[in-house]
């Protein structure tokens, strides 16, 4: 299949079930859900993304810490990536994918292959658990930071991830758009500024910089290991989550964001989980 018509297939297919879901998703509360903790041992081999539970050391306006997001980020990203490649995902006893919560000093952040930390600005990281991450991501652990805006936001999430990875030895990169991080199965041209549904009513969505001037510029980072795999993504004054969590409670939100969402996070997926 040809990558145009591949694009296209994301598209009706996400359509689809944006009608099918519109009605049990439209009215959640985000940051209702009950953390679903990691189990010491998965309960199959298949593939399942983790949610970051850290502590909030500063707040960022409209931000909610580690469960901004959370948990139809995951599951809608992971159903979109069954359908559209061959990857086996984890499932539970309904076949919904399987989600679930992890801290740094839990075991069971080993059992994750893909690690996600939303409103990433506000993230505090102690020295035992900057321990814990570094060695996670050394073993071939990833770490996906999303969802934080303006220079204030940068600057604390900086100073935090150079406590796991001093920057003298892994350095913060920014993507270049020929990076084949963005060409596993999709051709990304262009990083989109996804706002979260909530700005973007309000602004009558016509805006997507939540900072206005300070939040102008999209940046996609990375911080890769000797060997140049990547370890930390970081897509910054952007909410890329929110393209894939709020899929099916307004068609015209959409059209707008979901499929350059979809395109850009199961890109990563794949490069992540091939290399």
């Amino acid at each position: 299949m040809g990558r145009r018509s591949t694009v296209a297939v994301v598209l009706l297919v996400a359509t689809l079930a944006a009608a099918a879901v519109v009605h049990a998703q439209r009215y959640f509360r985000e940051g209702s859900f009950a953390a679903r903790w990691a189990p010491a041992q998965m309960p199959d081999g298949a593939f399942v993304i983790c949610r970051l539970a850290y502590r909030s050391v500063r707040m960022e306006y409209s931000g909610i810490g580690w469960q901004t997001d959370y948990p139809y980020a995951e599951i809608n990203l992971m159903t979109r990536l069954s359908e559209l490649t061959k990857t086996r995902v984890s499932r539970d006893e309904s076949q919904q994918p399987n989600f679930y919560v992890v801290r740094l000093t839990d075991d069971a952040l080993f059992n994750c292959p893909i690690t996600v930390a939303s409103d990433a600005g506000t993230i505090g990281i102690r020295e035992d658990e900057a321990e814990r991450l570094r060695t996670y991501l050394l073993k071939g652990g990833f770490l996906w930071a999303d969802d934080f805006w303006g220079s204030a936001a940068w600057d604390h999430w900086e100073s935090q991830i150079a406590r796991v990875l001093p920057p003298s030895e892994y350095p913060i990169e920014d993507v270049e758009m020929s990076d084949p991080l963005l060409h596993s199965l999709f051709e990304v041209k262009q990083i989109p500024q996804i706002t979260n549904i909530q700005f973007w009513r309000r602004s009558g969505g016509q805006e997507t910089s939540e900072r206005g001037a300070d939040s102008e510029e999209v940046h996609f980072r990375v911080i890769r290991d000797k060997h140049r795999r990547p370890m930390v993504l970081m897509t910054h004054n952007t909410d890329v989550a929110d393209s894939w969590e709020r899929e099916g409670e307004d068609p015209a939100f959409f059209y707008q964001f979901s499929p350059a969402g979809y395109a850009l996070g199961i890109d990563v997926l794949i490069h992540a989980l091939t290399h």
